[in-house]
Parts: structure tokens; C-alpha cells; sequence
């Protein structure tokens, strides 16, 4: 373990909010800057405090975050042999003391040291015991940490808590662990999480048994007795700290949650369990699952073993098994279990049996892996009495083709319309016998299970969910909306500000965004890293894409793990690219957002910086240009070096009234823009289709829309 904290540049350049190529350029600018203690040439490594030191007396922070400070310290207790999350068990053992016990720590706090390594372990043990019972307490393995207490951790967690909540507080940790092991971790996000739990209802019993860091099981209804099971010991531990957290501490323990260790397929944890619902992610394209010892497995029907390539099927199967009757299991899957001819029997077989009820494909994004449209496959535990046999699919990606554009894009609130709309309707119709509402095609479809059983068994919604016909009444919805957007537009001289060239052109002094803040003229934030969903109580998130697309927040955030929140007079900037820059206004979509990872916000004093003016300024061509800093594939500002003219405030205002009329047009005709495509796209297909013809509809007037001669 290092005797102290190690950086590297970019862990420098999330310290300072600036981009790695700043950290670089640094480097060679500046002859102080610390020398590199360890790592390689390519990713040197930097001790901590050196870096504190420069970047304190450089004015580029403050002071070191306490979120980062307490990271680092548990940098140090990483075993460079052993687990990399290993340390985060002990950090949420002493989190979930200050959740549930906190005046236990208030009377530990101000002792000295002495005493306090020796009286906090057994006080972190005694809350873990009593909320997490012998075999919770056994899992996360705390004999060690007895040993191994760093007190200066202590204290900082104490105060990252106060900041936040206990439970915000992990998140953040797990959030950072996430990110600096990419490769080895990819949790399910808390929008995903939450589509698979509302299917789920309210159960009295939920069950994952691949539980990673317990995102699914989080995201459950909390009154339910939930339990787990991962094959990583330490991933299962912080899943059980992760759901005590959030568990409020008024609730009595032991909590009703079992989590343990161990290969579900080979060594399952929970034998004979019947749970109303399962939720699970299984681990994908395993070719080493068990398929030889587990030849003549129970959970297998009628002795249908899943292929050795088909292991998905496996957890399919597993998760149905420990479903009761009529309960509901939920997986997320690869889009090639539909289809794959290996495993068609088992496949007809969950048709066959009325087990599986509803296959949705999802937008690429949804869940890792990103680049993946994965497929969401839902099952009811057969009853001997319920002769069902229809299988709802769901083609979501077709139905939010806006999600393509990637994983910050997708419209959540509306895919989860879509697929619970549907799911509830048909699931209401499968339980009281009565009919299956009607399709809507181009998005979802029942379709009667002998339809389904032919040589393929093939249940990729997109091959029996037909096309949905362009519709006239939205098409002329469409041309009827651009109409609007474009007539106050076609006078540009009522719209746009009356401007004229000046010779020479102006060249008042500047000054950057960065000495404007060390003056106190403005306050600059990086936003924080985004958490998981919790409630209706969160606060809208706003990302970089949000920004740069012109839409309001995408995402939401716990209220104590949100960071800093907008407010009217605030200009928000993306880090990656350039040119783009909002302007906070009161009311609007972007009020009270909190600041996602990758925005910077600034916070202008209005009696020396006018918000519309300085928008305009980070929005010049020459701005971006000059305070970019560019890696192999993308373009980062660097803001604090943003050149802003100094001119005085009523020039400032009299000049940001007129950018802020620039902006407005521009926003305009972006939406103009997107609303034309949509129309020239719909009328295209609706021709070529079949279900439009040119001419008016029988008895409506005649217009003319031709182009006019020459137009093509």
C-alpha cells in the first residue's frame, strides 16, 4: 500500500475541473509544478500533497474537496494485490454507523486517538451487528478492520456525511469506484433498475441473484424482504451496506436483507426460495456456467439443458425457478437470446408453458453494455390453472427513436410510459381472462404463442411488430408546429437585433474567466458525478448532452447527493466542446437542476457581469477556439482561460439584451430545424409506404404545396 496518496494528471484534472490537456500544458509551462513520484512515461503519478499545494498557491482550488480527500485516503488502504473495493467495505461499515447509531459517534469523536482506535471498531461492529445480524456482519468481513482503522478517514467520512446523508455519501464512493474500474464493473443503472421494480409492483419478496452492487435490489419496493447473491464477496458486501444505508434508521434491525457470496447456477444461496418477484442482469456470454455438473439440474424443464453457448438461458431458467406461482421474474438480456438457434427449444418451451409473457426491446443505452439495444424479457411462474398463451412484444427502441443519439439521451420518463402502458394492459387482460388490448404497431404487438412456434421460435419484437404507417392527422400536427416556429421568423429584422460594422473593430482590454473568479466577480463549479435515482424527491440532473442539445435536465439525482443546484443569472457550459453556453432563467427548465458531470457553472456577480452577456462571450467562435484544449477524438474547454472584454455593466447589458435575442432565434430555428426533418422523414414514408397518396384527402380543399419550378 502507499504510504500517501498518489494522482494522476487525471485525477489533477478532476481536482481542478479543468481538462487533462491543461494538466499537460502545466507541466511544461510551469517548472514548479511537481515532479512525477511513480507510475509510467505515459501515466505518471504524483504524490497528493504536492499537487494541494501547487494547484492552493496557483489559485486553481481552494481547498481539495472532501469527497476527494476522503478518496484518496482510501487509495492508501488499497492492497495492490488484493480487491480494489476491499477498503469501501470498511467505509461503509463506519457510513452505516453514522447513519443508524450517530450519537455513538458524537461520543467517540472528540477522543484521542488512543482511545478512538480501540473504542470505534467495536462500535462500528456493534451497529453492523445489530442492523445486519451475525451473517451480514460476517459477510463484510470487519475482523479486518479492527486492524486496519485509519482515523484521519474516519473524520473525513464524518464530514462527508454531514455535507451530505451517510447514504449519499456512499454513493459517491461507489460512484467513483465505478469509474476508475470500468472494465470490471458495469452496474446497472438506477433508471433501468427502476423500469425492471415498477414491473415488479409491490412484492413481498425480491430475489437477484446476480446482484452486482445491488442496483436492482435498491431500486425494489424498500418494504419488501429483498435478498441477493454475487459471486464477488466484496460487490456483495457493499450491496448489503449499500441497501442498510438506505434503509431510513428508524427501522429496526436486523434489516430484512440477505445478501451472500457465491455462483447462483453452481452453489445457489437460496435453495427452495419461492420470491413473488426476481430482477436480474446476469452476466453475459459465460461459456464456463456449469453447463457439465449441472446435466440433470431440477431447474432445468423437462430436462431441456440450456446449451454450453446459451448461458443467459441458464439465468433465465434459475430466475423462474425461484419464482412462485404467478409471481414475476424480469431479466435484462442480450438482443441475441431472441434469436440465437441454439436455443430455440428452450425458448418454444417458455413460450409453450406461459411463462414467458412480454419480450421489450430497449434503446441502445439502456444498460451496459451501451453500445448493446439490450432486450427486457418478463416472466410469470406458471400456474397449473392459467391457460394464457400470448406474448406481448415491445419494440421501445422503434417507439423513442430520439434515445439513438446514447446513453445520456434517452427519455426515461417517457420509455417508461411506453413499456408499463403496455405491460399493466396486458398483464391485466393475461390475469382475468378477458381480451388483449389492441396493438399499436410500430410499437408493441400480442402475439398468440402458436404464432411463435415455428423452426426459429424467434421473439425479436422488431420481426413481428410491424411498421407503424405515417399518420396524416400527426403529419399535418408536424407541418401545423413548423408553420407556427417559422412565421415570426420570416421577418428577420423584428427578431434579430439591428447591428452595424465598426472600423476598426473594437479592442477593449480582457480578462479571464479565471481572474474574474480569484476577484470574486463570479463563482465557477464543476458539476459532481451523477448518483443513482432514488425518489419523487430527487432533483432534476443536467448533463453535458442536455446542454448541448438545447433540452431540459435528462436524469435526476438524490437531493443530498446533488451538489451544486442552479439558479436565475447562472451560465451553464459543457466541458467537451465549445460554443455553447445558457443562461439560467427564472422558472424555466434549467432552475433549481442540479450540475452534472462535465458542466461547468458560473455564477455571475450581476452588478459586475451581465449572465446574457457573458453567455454570448463563451459562445464566440474565438472564445471556444482559444481556450480549447484538444485530446485524440474530443475537444475540452478549458473555461478558466475564456477571454471576456472588460466594458462596463450597461454596455454589458445593452449587449447581452441583444445576444440574448441571437440565442433565441438560433434556439428557434434548431427546433425548426428537428421539426422539418421529422415531417420531410414522415411524409417519405407514408409515400413510399403506401399509406399516403399525393392530392387532398376526399372532400378537403385543395392547397398548394408543390415546390415552386426549379426546386428540385
Amino acid at each position: 500500500m502507499p504510504d500517501r496518496p498518489e494522482v494522476t494528471a487525471a485525477e489533477i484534472a478532476r481536482l481542478a475541473g479543468v481538462g487533462r490537456a491543461a494538466v499537460s500544458n502545466w507541466r511544461r509551462r510551469h517548472p514548479d509544478f511537481p515532479r512525477p513520484c511513480g507510475g509510467t512515461d505515459a501515466s505518471p503519478a504524483f504524490r497528493l500533497d504536492e499537487v494541494e499545494r501547487w494547484l492552493r498557491a496557483q489559485g486553481k482550488i481552494a481547498e481539495l474537496p472532501v469527497l476527494e480527500q476522503a478518496w484518496q485516503k482510501l487509495e492508501t488502504l488499497r492492497d495492490p494485490a488484493g480487491h480494489p473495493a476491499a477498503p469501501l467495505t470498511g467505509a461503509g461499515a463506519l457510513l452505516l454507523l453514522l447513519h443508524r447509531d450517530p450519537a455513538a459517534w458524537q461520543d467517540l469523536h472528540g477522543e484521542g486517538d488512543t482511545r478512538l482506535a480501540t473504542a470505534l471498531p467495536r462500535a462500528v461492529r456493534r451497529s453492523a451487528e445489530n442492523a445486519l445480524g451475525p451473517d451480514g456482519t460476517a459477510l463484510l468481513g470487519l475482523s479486518a478492520l479492527a486492524g486496519s482503522t485509519e482515523l484521519d478517514l474516519a473524520r473525513l467520512l464524518a464530514r462527508l456525511a454531514a455535507e451530505r446523508t451517510p447514504a449519499a455519501a456512499f454513493e459517491q464512493l461507489l460512484t467513483r469506484h465505478a469509474e476508475a474500474n470500468t472494465r470490471q464493473l458495469s452496474p446497472t443503472p438506477p433508471e433501468a433498475a427502476a423500469l425492471l421494480a415498477a414491473l415488479a409492483g409491490s412484492p413481498g419478496t425480491v430475489l437477484d441473484p446476480a446482484c452486482g452492487l445491488g442496483a436492482l435490489l435498491l431500486a425494489a419496493d424498500p418494504g419488501a424482504d429483498r435478498r441477493g447473491q454475487d459471486l464477488d464477496p466484496v460487490h456483495a458486501a457493499l450491496a448489503l451496506l449499500r441497501l442498510a444505508l438506505h434503509t431510513p434508521a428508524g427501522v429496526a434491525g436486523p434489516l430484512a436483507l440477505d445478501l451472500r457470496a457465491g455462483d447462483a447456477l453452481r452453489a445457489d444461496a437460496h435453495p427452495g426460495l419461492a420470491a413473488d418477484a426476481v430482477l436480474c442482469q446476469p452476466p453475459y456470454n459465460e461459456r464456463d456456467w456449469g453447463h457439465d455438473e449441472l446435466q440433470y439440474d431440477p431447474r432445468w424443464p423437462g430436462g431441456l439443458v440450456p446449451p454450453r453457448g446459451e448461458s443467459e438461458l441458464a439465468w433465465v431458467l434459475h430466475c423462474l425457478a425461484r419464482t412462485r406461482p404467478g409471481g414475476l421474474a424480469a431479466l435484462l438480456l442480450p438482443p441475441a437470446v431472441a434469436s440465437r438457434r441454439a436455443g430455440r427449444r428452450i425458448r418454444a418451451e417458455l413460450v409453450r408453458s406461459g411463462a414467458l409473457r412480454a419480450v421489450v426491446a430497449l434503446p441502445a443505452g439502456a444498460a451496459p453494455p451501451y453500445g448493446v439495444p439490450l432486450h427486457l424479457w418478463v416472466l410469470r411462474g406458471p400456474r397449473p390453472d392459467d391457460g394464457f398463451r400470448q406474448v406481448l412484444l415491445l419494440d421501445a427502441a422503434a417507439a423513442h427513436p430520439a434515445a439513438e443519439g446514447g446513453r445520456e439521451r434517452i427519455d426515461w420518463p417517457a420509455l417508461h410510459r411506453t413499456v408499463l402502458d403496455a405491460w399493466q394492459a396486458f398483464d391485466r387482460a393475461a390475469r382475468s381472462g378477458g381480451p388483449v388490448s389492441a396493438d399499436r404497431p410500430g410499437v408493441h404487438r400480442a402475439v398468440a404463442a402458436l404464432d411463435l412456434l415455428d423452426d426459429e421460435t424467434d421473439l425479436s419484437p422488431a420481426r413481428h411488430v410491424p411498421a407503424a404507417p405515417a399518420g396524416g392527422d400527426e403529419l399535418q400536427h408536424l407541418r401545423g408546429r413548423l408553420a407556427e416556429l417559422l412565421a415570426p421568423l420570416a421577418d428577420l429584422d423584428a427578431v434579430l437585433p439591428e447591428v452595424a460594422a465598426v472600423h476598426p473593430p473594437a479592442a477593449p482590454p480582457v480578462v479571464t474567466i479565471g481572474e474574474l473568479a480569484r476577484a470574486g466577480a463570479l463563482e465557477l463549479h464543476t458539476g459532481a458525478p451523477a448518483g443513482p435515482a432514488g425518489g419523487p424527491g430527487d432533483v432534476p440532473l443536467l448533463t453535458d448532452q442536455d446542454l448541448l442539445a438545447g433540452g431540459p435536465p435528462s436524469g435526476t439525482v438524490p437531493r443530498g447527493a446533488a451538489g451544486i443546484t442552479t439558479r436565475p443569472g447562472d451560465v451553464l457550459v459543457p466541458a467537451l466542446g465549445g460554443g455553447t453556453a445558457r443562461v439560467v432563467r427564472p422558472g424555466g427548465p434549467l432552475d433549481g437542476a442540479a450540475a452534472g458531470p462535465r458542466v461547468h457553472l458560473l455564477r455571475p456577480d450581476p452588478d459586475q457581469l451581465d449572465p446574457d452577456y457573458l453567455a454570448g462571450v463563451l459562445r464566440a467562435t474565438g472564445s471556444a477556439r482559444r481556450a480549447a484544449s484538444h485530446a485524440s477524438t474530443t475537444s475540452r474547454l478549458d473555461v478558466r482561460r475564456v477571454e471576456v472584454p472588460r466594458i462596463p455593466p450597461a454596455r454589458q447589458r445593452e449587449l447581452g439584451a441583444a445576444l440574448r435575442r441571437i440565442a433565441e432565434v438560433e434556439a428557434a430555428l434548431a427546433q425548426a430545424a428537428a421539426l422539418g426533418r421529422a415531417l420531410a422523414q414522415g411524409l417519405t414514408d407514408g409515400l413510399a409506404g403506401g399509406a399516403l397518396t399525393t392530392g387532398p384527402a376526399p372532400g378537403a380543399p385543395r392547397t398548394n404545396n408543390r415546390l415552386p419550378s426549379g426546386g428540385m
